[in-house]
């Protein structure tokens, strides 16, 4: 006797969702122009940029305001790869994150001892520091110095009849889901449960063995990697890298992008990330720069309001939305399953 089919579960049908979101933002090059595949292009990168950040503010509570520097770090490694050693694209990205990965992972070692806000001014001391580095004479030759590097369009790797902006917007898409679902998995295991007791109990966790100084060093590592990823992304849609690009601003931007799209969410990063590409068409410059006379007052204001209006974020928001209205529809079902009941017993009685 065969038994009965059973309904699709809730991750079943959460899987096919993110299959066929997957499949319709794979199809946009179809019908996109190229200015608009840039700018999605640049979404995904903040995205993959504010889930490296969320990882380690929101899930580790390491504040930092200093990632633009791994975000800048990721591109001029990228960029130079690419320029002066004449390294494949798809393959300096990697090399990018491995960098970024390991400065990160050296350059927290000997902050994690301090409290937050020490360690938020010392992060801030290298986002300030790194454009200016990058200007010096003994390595103007090959950054470019303050005029910047230029890049031309990388081939289009196996021959594939894209445009380049049409291949960018794909890897960039290929890439964002990748990390996506590595640092999602990273999360729900025992690694991730160990980050976030760090966060909510340091005490405690450290009484219960757990690695307190390797956990935050990893962490940071991991994060400063995927904003590097991001960074090497963003350089190639732009084809170009200047330290102007790679201001304080920007740390501060990746900030106020977990803290609109929501902390401690995977999700918010995609939010925030819209959120971002917002405020620069309304500030009027393009998706990678952060340096106008408005831009600190349009941050500030964003961020404001939505910590007063929003405090978890666009997430949060979704949430409470969705859970409102799952008990609406409980409540309106359990009062229809009771009016056929209660006409039962009135029939009864008679």
């Amino acid at each position: 006797m065969t038994s009965p089919s059973r309904p699709p579960s809730g991750l079943a049908w959460r899987t096919a969702a993110v299959a066929l979101l997957l499949a319709a933002l794979a199809a946009v090059p179809l019908v996109a122009s190229d200015y608009q595949l840039f700018r999605l292009t640049n979404v995904l990168v903040y995205a993959l940029a504010l889930v490296g950040m969320n990882l380690l503010t929101g899930y580790n509570g390491q504040i930092s305001l200093g990632h633009g520097a791994f975000y800048a770090i990721g591109a001029y490694a990228t960029a130079l790869l690419v320029v002066q050693a004449d390294v494949p694209h798809w393959l300096a990205l990697p090399v990018a994150a491995v960098v970024c990965g390991v400065v990160g992972f050296l350059f927290s070692l000997p902050l994690l001892r301090l409290k937050t806000m020490h360690l938020a001014m010392a992060t801030f001391a290298i986002g300030v520091v790194l454009p200016t580095l990058v200007k010096w004479k003994g390595v103007e030759q090959y950054t470019g110095g303050t005029q910047g590097l230029g890049l031309a369009d990388p081939p289009v790797p196996g021959g594939l009849p894209l445009r380049f902006d049409q291949w960018m917007y794909l890897l960039a898409l290929a890439v964002l889901a990748g990390c996506f679902w590595l640092t999602r998995n990273l999360l729900q295991g025992r690694v991730g449960r160990a980050v976030i007791a760090i966060r909510d109990h340091p005490i405690a966790a450290q009484s219960m063995g757990i690695d307190f100084v390797w956990h935050k060093a990893a962490v940071f590592g991991l994060s400063a990697a995927l904003v590097g990823v991001a960074g090497g992304l963003g350089a190639l849609a732009m084809r170009y890298v200047a330290p102007g690009l790679y201001g304080p601003f920007l740390s501060f931007g990746l900030l106020i992008g977990i803290a609109v799209g929501g902390l401690g969410t995977l999700s918010g990063a995609l939010y925030g990330a819209v959120a971002l590409q917002g405020i620069f068409l309304v500030v009027g410059m393009s998706a990678s720069t952060l340096r106008t006379s408005n831009a600190p007052l349009i941050y500030g204001v964003v961020l404001v309001l939505f910590l007063c209006l929003v405090p978890d974020g666009v997430a949060g928001l979704l949430r409470r939305t969705a859970a409102r209205w799952r008990r609406w529809r409980g409540g309106a079902a359990a009062a229809g399953t009771s009016a056929p009941r209660a006409v039962g017993a009135v029939g009864a009685g008679r």
